[in-house]
């Protein structure tokens, strides 16, 4: 098997034909043909099926695709490693909004500091999306709030973090004190994520367990505009102490939910070690180094070390 051989691959993939992808690279479309038909009897599997309109990916192809774009990707990031004499490359990373908040900018200032000529791609999603895209090598490594047993993933526990009513200190029913227990909530208006997010399932699961059945103000699936509502008064809501990190929530009182299970887990999650390039391995001990250095100094509200 020829680099070449998945440089043309992966290329046609992305241009769904087999003329436009030779006029990409420079070849006949013949010769084109010949290098995939030859791909294709080196592995006995069909990787590609003609349509009238192009071609399309067969199931094996897909997987095929995924791995190839991983492998040519590792091979540029060890040419430019090995011109370069330290490490370099590229490394995609995400991070769920509410992590966002605490841990971006520290990580990305870490990084430029330690690996000044590895290029950072920073993606910020929901935990479930970040994982799609780790399972189909999208990003190289995420925090993510569950460990998908399917997946063969290299998994580090990180942190846990402790769950706070948020909201105005003006808005009625608003708990004071340190703490609250999710039963004495009452008739709090709150505005929390939709069914679909990872911390709706957590807290709906909290609530049950508390026999409380809470009054849902309104639901929204984006943090920054879920705090927009809680600063303007319409609503508390419950979310970890990351949350709070930006400053324009710095006015919003704080009270931290007691129940036993309001915690949230944070894993370190990338692909596994064997696929996961010098760059992303590199990230990977810098991301945990700064998620520690902010708990132990006391930047990450309601965070501790597992």
């Amino acid at each position: 098997m020829e680099l070449r051989q998945l440089r043309y691959f992966i290329s046609v993939i992305e241009h769904g034909s087999m003329g436009k992808a030779a006029l990409e690279l420079g070849v006949v479309t013949s010769a084109l043909s010949q290098q995939i038909s030859r791909l294709e009897s080196e592995l006995s599997t069909r990787l590609l099926q003609r349509t009238s309109s192009g071609v399309v990916p067969t199931d094996a192809g897909l997987a095929f695709w995924r791995q190839a774009q991983l492998a040519l990707r590792h091979v540029d990031d060890a040419a430019l490693a090995a011109r370069q004499a330290r490490l370099s490359g590229h490394v995609s990373v995400g991070l769920a909004p509410s992590t966002t908040g605490v841990l971006g900018l520290p990580f990305m200032r870490a990084m430029r500091e330690r690996y000044p000529d590895v290029r950072l791609r920073m993606v910020e999603s929901l935990s479930g999306y970040l994982a799609s895209m780790l399972g189909a090598r999208q990003i190289d490594l995420a925090i993510l709030f569950h460990e998908e047993l399917t997946q063969r993933w290299s998994v580090m526990p990180l942190l846990d973090e402790r769950l706070f009513v948020i909201g105005a200190r003006s808005l009625t029913g608003m708990p004071a004190g340190a703490e609250v227990r999710i039963s004495a909530l009452g008739e709090l208006p709150l505005i929390l994520p939709s069914g679909s997010h990872g911390l709706r399932a957590l807290l709906s699961a909290s609530f049950r367990r508390a026999k409380y059945e809470p009054r849902i103000a309104a639901e929204v699936d984006g943090l920054a505009m879920l705090m927009d509502a809680v600063r303007g008064g319409l609503g508390a809501t419950i979310q970890p102490g990351a949350a709070l990190a930006r400053s324009e929530n710095a006015a919003l009182a704080s009270v931290q939910v007691a129940d036993a299970d309001a915690t949230r887990p944070n894993l370190l999650v990338s692909v596994s070690d064997d696929e996961l390039s010098p760059a992303g391995l590199g990230a990977r001990v810098v991301l945990a180094d700064v998620a520690r250095a902010l708990v132990n100094d006391g930047r990450w509200p309601g965070a501790k070390l597992r």
